[in-house]
């Protein structure tokens, strides 16, 4: 496999760099401060295509390959983490659920908004109860006639409360039995449908994260995703893809925290001379470029085999655990490089410091990452 990049990554590169220039970086660090979620700012992503980057051209989408989609969100996310995870789960959650397990009639409605940034979306499996613990969701939905009757909370959902559309996970039979749940779209203007709390957080900030409420909300069946009884099956392929995103995700602000601590190394004197001059440093330097050259290794290992249809979830497990791992170690380091200017806000390795340990938690922690990972090579 070729491990250069390709002439249309050079491209969206390029395209990206230029985009956050004009678009992010005058305002990531107020977005960040007054956890400010830029709506507009995406819909100028979609009109890029970068809202739909795997959806098929047919579609409203880029019709492009995982290895592009991890180009994207890896080169926004090395300016600004939250504008980075906001891509990724619009991108590989909500738009691939619909797309992956949606019928057609699905797809048509749902799939040309969300791929151009019309719409936004969200997705909503994790509880306050129960993260890991997925097949003791309280949130439940509950057949009447020809509807469903969904009624319940969902906690730590990425636009919980500007997406127009969200699918949802909901518990259809008894707690903790097998095949005991299933997806359901569901829109913003539904009765009995709202946003909840709004986290406080210590971390990517700019990316909204709310509660989603259900009272009574009452939807059709054919907003039913697939079949009564696969939701949480549905939910762990999506969860495959999801990896690769938050490993991009990683790899985004790892690269973003290495290249500061490169430059600001060469530019910071001590001891009249700069300070990539001392083996400490260099050290570190040499460390972080390692560990981010791995980390890229082991993601597009994952790109190549979904690209191939190939199982993935192994793979997949591996490269989120290890690239998140990584973009926490880099930003750390970069703090460490800076000295007491990292720990200002005035310098970006702050802030890469703070969004970096999300990736280690959010769409399965590292340590279900282990546990995926041992599951697979101990079958």
């Amino acid at each position: 496999m070729d491990m250069n990049y390709t002439d249309l990554q050079k491209e969206i590169t390029q395209q990206i760099a230029a985009f956050a220039e004009k678009h992010i970086k005058p305002d990531f660090m107020k977005w960040d401060e007054e956890q400010i979620f830029p709506v507009d700012l995406f819909k100028k992503l979609g009109e890029l295509g970068l809202m739909g980057v795997v959806m098929p051209a047919e579609l409203g989408g880029s019709g492009l390959s995982y290895f592009e989609y991890v180009t994207v969100v890896s080169e926004i996310s090395k300016v600004c983490g939250s504008i980075g995870l906001s891509v990724a789960a619009h991108n590989s959650l909500c738009s691939n659920h619909i797309y992956k397990f949606g019928n057609e009639e699905q797809r048509k409605q749902y799939i040309p908004k969300l791929a151009t940034g019309e719409w936004i979306g969200a997705w909503g499996l994790t509880e306050a109860n129960t993260g890991s613990d997925a097949g003791n969701m309280q949130c439940t939905a509950t057949k009447d006639g020809d509807d469903w009757i969904l009624n319940g909370t969902k906690n730590w959902i990425t636009h919980g409360k500007s997406g127009q559309v969200a699918v949802v996970l909901c518990r259809t039979g008894e707690p903790r039995a097998k095949n005991n749940s299933t997806a359901f779209i569901v829109e913003r203007t539904d009765e009995g449908f709202s946003a909840g709390k709004k986290e406080n957080k210590l971390g990517m900030r700019a990316s909204e994260t709310t509660e989603l409420v259900f009272d009574n909300c009452r939807i059709s069946d054919a907003r039913r995703l697939g079949e009564v009884g696969e939701g949480f099956k549905q939910a762990m392929k999506i969860l495959d893809g999801g990896r690769i995103s938050i490993a991009a995700l990683s790899l985004g602000i790892a690269k973003g925290a290495y290249e500061a601590s490169v430059k600001y190394s060469k530019e910071r004197h001590q001891f009249d001379q700069p300070i990539s001059n001392f083996q400490a440093i260099q050290w570190k330097l040499a460390d972080m470029a390692t560990e981010i050259e791995a980390s890229e290794l082991l993601i597009y290992q994952a790109c190549d085999l979904i690209e191939r249809g190939e199982k993935v979830t192994e793979k997949s497990a591996m490269a989120k655990y290890y690239a998140s791992e990584v973009a926490v170690r880099c930003s750390t380091e970069a703090v460490q490089i800076f000295g007491g200017y990292g720990y200002t806000k005035d310098f970006p390795v702050e802030k890469f410091y703070r969004d970096s340990k999300l990736c280690t938690i959010g769409e399965g922690t590292s340590e279900i990452q282990k546990l995926v990972i041992a599951r697979e090579i101990l079958k």
